[in-house]
């Protein structure tokens, strides 16, 4: 059995913590990459309703949804801007191919699911950019969905007009 020590002060208690790993430390062993035969790293990212499955591989910055370039397939700029963040952040701009299915939701919430997709597989990729991506608060899935509508309401929260006569 292990002895059980007292500590009459704070300076004690902070001697007999120091001899023990922190909480964090247990697991500050350098994580490994996860790819697979092709050299690519998986990862699935989620907003509102729409799905992503992402692959990431070194390359030349081809970003491919669907079978359609990114240019194609999310039109308008800002979504555009919103899927490449992740690499600016992480200093690695066209530096990966994405090959990305996403299904279900409308395109914002789709490109926020590739964005998450994409930051968690650069993860998978390379473990050192997981406090960055993390900091950049990338790593977090979005937890905003549409509330449901109500019964006796218009919209979920919305009333019908009043009308007095």
């Amino acid at each position: 059995m292990s002895e059980q020590t007292t500590a009459t002060s704070l300076s004690e208690l902070k001697n007999l913590v120091a001899g023990t790993p922190a909480a964090g430390e247990a697991s500050a062993a350098p994580r490994e990459p996860k790819k697979d035969q092709f050299g690519r790293s998986y990862a699935t990212g989620r907003r509102k309703n729409a799905i992503a499955r992402v692959w990431v591989k070194p390359g030349k910055g081809t970003v491919e949804i669907n079978g359609k370039a990114a240019s194609k397939y999310f039109a308008r700029p800002v979504l555009r801007m919103l899927i490449a963040q992740p690499f600016l952040v992480a200093d690695r701009y066209q530096q990966f191919d994405v090959y990305c299915t996403v299904v279900g939701g409308g395109l914002s919430g789709q490109a926020g699911a590739v964005r998450h997709g994409i930051s968690r597989a650069l993860t998978n990729f390379e473990p050192g950019l997981r406090p960055i991506l993390k900091k950049a608060g990338f790593l977090t899935r979005d937890p905003r969905v549409v509330e449901r509508k109500k019964y006796g309401k218009a919209k979920a929260r919305r009333s019908f007009q009043f009308s007095k006569r």
